[in-house]
């Protein structure tokens, strides 16, 4: 597995915890540090995964609201907390972070609802991320 997939999915599954406990995401990622410190059987987390959830961190806001506005038919607190966080994920890497191609991203988002949550989810989550894309010059403000 690369070294950027490994690391979206360690960023997943930190928004996803943090969601589950109620704990803010800057909270669960030093959690992950401090144990990757203390037991060697933990994997590290990169640099690049604390990018992702430091970056959707402060961003968080924003990337909710475009998630409430533009997934119709869903609020925010209805929808699967798997794919809730898929696209907090995918939306700030989409939207904020300008190394990485926006096929790739969206193909990155598609492949953890595949692995994580629902059959329909991927559709879904591919749908929602393509909005985004599509409308980014104009989503894209502080």
């Amino acid at each position: 597995m690369a070294a950027r997939n490994k690391a979206r999915k360690r960023a997943f599954q930190i928004l996803f915890e943090a969601d589950q406990r109620g704990a803010s995401v800057q909270q669960v990622l030093a959690d992950w540090v401090r144990h990757a410190r203390s037991d060697d059987r933990q994997p590290p987390v990169s640099d690049y995964t604390m990018e992702l959830v430091e970056g959707y961190a402060e961003y968080a806001d924003r990337i909710d609201d475009l998630i409430a506005t533009y997934a119709v038919g869903w609020s925010l607190d209805r929808m699967p907390v798997v794919d809730r966080n898929i696209l907090r994920l995918g939306a700030y890497e989409l939207l904020w972070v300008d190394g990485t191609p926006d096929a790739v991203v969206i193909d990155e988002a598609v492949q953890l609802a595949k692995e994580f949550s629902t059959d329909d989810s991927p559709s879904f989550v591919n749908g929602l991320l393509a909005r985004f894309k599509d409308l980014k010059p104009s989503l894209r403000r502080d």
